[in-house]
């Protein structure tokens, strides 16, 4: 499960990654490294947190996806589309990206016996991490930071995957409920302007 959750977050991260470069109208290059720090980057942190060689790194077949994912982006043209974000699927991949990130990382927290901090700081990083660094790169506020629920979203997914896990109940069925949940929660939040309270 932990594999399956895994790529899905890198193929709905891969077009969230391309949808921001795109509007910022980066290069080829600019493209690919946007593409994959969103794809990769929250999971290499969270490998590096519980001192393991980051999975992207000993196996080929993540990076493939992501490459496969640009490429059916481009012969689609989605690079010629204006004002990509806020369209549905820009928002779904997103999504359904935060949602699997934040349970893999929970996951992983979990398999190294982290206590709630550490499961929720590896749901977080690995959910939002990658996009943080991205828009550090392109030089924006990250998007985690000034979109309110966003974060809040994966803290919570990490929390719920913690206590079902002090139950023994995280198996196959649980996880695809915490993930259908968890996508429900984040797209509501979304278009019914969730926030938190600013300061």
């Amino acid at each position: 499960m932990f594999e399956v959750a895994d790529y899905i977050g890198i193929i709905a991260f891969s077009m969230s990654g391309f949808f921001v470069a795109v509007r910022n109208k980066l290069d080829f290059l600019g493209v690919l490294i946007s593409v994959f720090l969103t794809a990769f980057g929250g999971g290499i942190l969270r490998d590096m947190v519980v001192n393991k060689t980051p999975y992207t790194f000993t196996h080929t077949l993540p990076v493939i996806v992501m490459i496969v994912v640009m490429a059916l982006l481009v012969l689609l043209k989605f690079h010629n589309k204006s004002t990509i974000e806020n369209k549905p699927l820009f928002i779904l991949s997103d999504s359904i990206g935060l949602i699997s990130f934040s349970i893999t990382g929970a996951l992983v927290g979990l398999e190294s016996n982290l206590n709630i901090t550490g499961v929720l700081g590896l749901s977080f990083v690995t959910a939002v991490g990658g996009g943080i660094i991205r828009d550090v790169i392109i030089n924006e506020i990250p998007f985690v930071l000034k979109t309110g629920f966003y974060g809040t979203v994966a803290l919570i997914i990490g929390a719920v995957l913690y206590v079902l896990d002090s139950y023994d109940r995280v198996d196959v069925y649980s996880l695809s409920i915490v993930f259908i949940l968890g996508v429900i929660l984040r797209l509501v939040a979304y278009y019914k302007k969730w926030y938190i309270p600013m300061i």
